[in-house]
């Protein structure tokens, strides 16, 4: 869209970034992502890319807006909870608000198997902002055998990770992670609570490493594993790099895409 708004100047100061520049921004501008999930991690994940300029953002969500989200997801407000309006509508209208010329796909479903190859089949890349295995495990199965990259995220209390998947150059989540937790040993934050900076904290890495890959700088992704608890100040970061294409994963070594085709 062309207004005041859409020039050069609203991008100046990350433009002067060097590891971005006029040629990454350019990049970012005709960048494609979808992201699952708008809770925590996917609203604060879709304003910083919808701030950063990124061309199109398909927002996929099934949920509504409800009062105890608004502690920790940021498009939302009051007027959404009271109008129960559901996430992607809400996060696409807020968005355009900040980003005219960011183009929006709000989709209020839920990814499922017969749905993600419509869904992703014209991004260049997947961002979890799920709050459950079984969905971060369909989209490594699609990914995989798509060859598209995705970043993974989670956040439970005050603990949190993420690592980048690039099929291909980079561990799989099977290879680190072979099969999901059991449902007992995979709390939520409706069990076991959550707190907004360690939402904000896990989604700034996850737009940074998204930014990185849609600008063209695929090379300068995190080779981590990275985990840490804003709360006790701990901060780990695991080596992945020698669990790509591991002998025993079923997804990016044998083939077998289970999660996408049961």
């Amino acid at each position: 869209m062309s207004n005041a708004f859409s020039g050069a100047e609203r991008y100046s100061r990350q433009v002067l970034f060097d590891g971005l520049g006029p040629a990454g921004q350019h990049a970012l501008m005709s960048g494609r992502a979808l992201i699952v999930g708008l809770g925590g991690m996917g609203s604060w994940t879709a304003e910083l890319l919808a701030r950063a300029g990124v061309g199109f953002l398909r927002l996929a969500d099934a949920d509504c807006v409800a009062v105890t989200n608004l502690h920790r997801q940021t498009l939302y407000d009051e007027q959404d909870v009271l109008g129960s309006r559901p996430k992607a509508e809400a996060a696409a209208d807020h968005l355009k608000r900040i980003n005219s010329a960011v183009e929006i796909d709000a989709v209020s479903r839920r990814l499922d198997r017969l749905n993600i190859a419509a869904l992703a089949g014209d991004v260049g890349l997947i961002l979890d902002g799920t709050d459950n295995f079984a969905t971060r495990y369909l989209i490594n199965d699609y990914a995989v055998k798509s060859g598209r990259p995705w970043v993974f995220a989670g956040v439970v209390g005050t603990e949190a990770q993420t690592m980048t998947i690039v099929p291909g150059r980079t561990p799989c989540l099977r290879c680190v992670l072979d099969s999901p937790p059991p449902a007992c040993a995979d709390p939520s934050c409706r069990s076991a609570g959550v707190l907004g900076p360690a939402v904000a904290a896990v989604a700034a890495l996850q737009a940074a490493e998204a930014m990185k890959i849609l600008s063209g700088r695929i090379d300068e992704i995190s080779p981590y594993l990275l985990k840490f608890d804003i709360w006790e100040n701990r901060i780990q970061r695991i080596d992945v790099r020698a669990a790509c294409g591991s002998v025993d994963c079923p997804c990016c070594k044998h083939r077998d895409f289970e999660f996408l085709e049961p």
